[in-house]
């Protein structure tokens, strides 16, 4: 059984304006225009996010060097355990 989802407001309204074809290069233009107005939105909730919990560029680099990730096993490692 297959669920089917409602299309979006955004998708409705995309698909009235749009309902024609479009040269690709057009079509180039208009994605990058929703990346960037979409990367735009990011870069407010960030700044709004950074303004709101007092987080600075230091934060930043501090979690950039943090080390999340479990340990992982060498080649030689998986290599033995693969052996026995």
């Amino acid at each position: 059984m297959t669920v089917q989802k409602k299309l979006t407001n955004l998708q409705l309204e995309l698909l009235k304006v749009f309902s024609h074809e479009l040269p690709e290069e057009q079509l180039l233009e208009i994605r990058q225009l929703l990346a960037k107005y979409f990367a735009q939105k990011v870069d407010e909730e960030m700044d709004s996010l950074c303004e709101e919990k007092g987080w600075t560029e230091e934060t930043m680099r501090e979690w950039a060097n943090e080390h999340l990730r479990s340990y992982k096993k060498t080649p030689e490692e998986v290599t033995m355990v693969n052996e026995k």
